[in-house]
């Protein structure tokens, strides 16, 4: 194990926040034991110590430029690539300082698929990654909610044999009491307040281009939030 001098947890936000993420938290990788078998830190990474977990932020009118699911769509994708270029960099730059580091794909591939659910699950949860890193709350649309910058976020995350100190959970805030918003706006009724039935959601959310390209057809659960853009 390496000693927790050996690099100060400021010190790795600093090269996040560097490299383009809007804001950098850590979570000890013992928090992680209430994860589904396969889908911890250690079964990516056994050496893993702890998790590095950073967020950029959607420009603010693309959740809303709901006429052409191009736009939506494009940006989305260009902020998986931007996050997973973050996560990248990131292993380099402590691999400079004789730590190891294992990058975690911001989206796509994953393992995980049962057809008949049309239900996927990435070989971590971003989501809650993020909220054990003190990104943020979990809303009841599912989404990461982020008290600055709300729900307009994507995440990325890489892995570290590093010890250093990790970041308390957020329990300063919450979605406004008796808020159903994001669960009354759903078009299909995906939302419970817990999880999202994802055969649902992907069916009206997805289109198939013939071209061959997916694209985003629904955000109604990221618009309709009152915590959209945090909290001001």
């Amino acid at each position: 194990m390496l000693p927790k001098s050996i690099m100060a947890a400021d010190d790795i936000k600093a090269i996040a926040l560097k490299l383009g993420a809007d804001r950098c938290g850590i979570a000890h990788v013992n928090s992680f034991e209430g994860a589904p078998s396969g889908f911890r830190p250690r079964d990516i990474y056994s050496d893993c110590i702890s998790v590095v977990v950073f967020i950029k932020r959607m420009p603010s009118g693309t959740a809303i430029a709901e006429r052409n699911p191009v736009v939506y769509t494009h940006i989305a994708n260009q902020l998986y690539a931007a996050l997973d270029t973050i996560g990248l960099n990131i292993c380099y730059e402590l691999e400079k300082k004789g730590i190891k580091s294992v990058p975690v794909p911001t989206d796509v591939p994953y393992l995980h698929w049962e057809p008949d659910r049309m239900h996927g699950m990435g070989i971590l949860s971003m989501r809650h990654a993020a909220r054990q890193a003190g990104l943020g709350i979990l809303g009841r649309n599912t989404l990461l909610i982020n008290r600055e910058l709300g729900n307009l976020v994507y995440i990325g995350a890489i892995l570290t044999n590093a010890a250093v100190k990790s970041d308390p959970i957020v329990d300063d805030f919450d979605c406004p009491t008796g808020c159903r918003l994001c669960l009354d706006a759903c078009p299909v009724g995906a939302l419970d307040g817990i999880t999202v039935n994802q055969k649902l959601c992907r069916i009206h959310s997805t289109l198939e281009h013939p071209r061959g390209w997916d694209l985003y057809t629904c955000s109604k659960c990221r618009q309709v939030c009152p915590l959209r853009e945090g909290i001001h």
